[in-house]
């Protein structure tokens, strides 16, 4: 029962749900992104290289092998670079974007530390320092 009560402390701690919320936000960001880049980017990019689509940019190793019937025997081999070339700009994009969160995120706690921060209480006397000010002020007196 003490392995049940270790990981359920473990997943209710305030990192693991942090990370948990940024891991699906991220994954929601990156499907936003993907977007923007297949459907808003490339499509013009392609137009100005003359009506080009990245995703057709392929190198043929090997063609598919095929039976009198047109079935596939042996699948071809391609090397699909168009779509890496898309997946590149997707990460470039989504690089900037966090660059610019943080960069933005760092600005704010530079301002928040620049803040005049109102110096501390003097600590109070120990009780070493109270009797002697006592005695002090007594031999004043005298």
């Amino acid at each position: 029962m003490s392995f049940m009560k270790e990981f359920k402390t473990f997943a209710m701690k305030g990192n693991v749900v942090d990370m948990a919320v940024g891991i699906i936000i991220g994954g929601a960001f990156g499907k936003i992104v993907a977007s923007f880049v297949n459907d808003v980017l490339m499509p013009p990019i392609g137009m100005l290289l003359g009506g080009v689509d990245f995703k057709e940019f392929k190198y043929v190793l090997r063609e598919d092998v095929l039976n009198e019937a047109g079935e596939v025997v042996t699948k071809g081999a391609t090397i699909l670079y168009g779509n890496f070339i898309q997946t590149a700009i997707d990460f470039i994009i989504i690089a900037f974007a966090i660059f610019m969160m943080i960069k933005a995120m760092n600005n704010m706690k530079k301002k928040e530390e620049a803040k005049p921060v109102a110096p501390p209480a003097p600590p109070a006397p120990s009780k070493e320092e109270l009797l002697l000010t006592e005695i002090r002020d007594l031999l004043k007196q005298k």
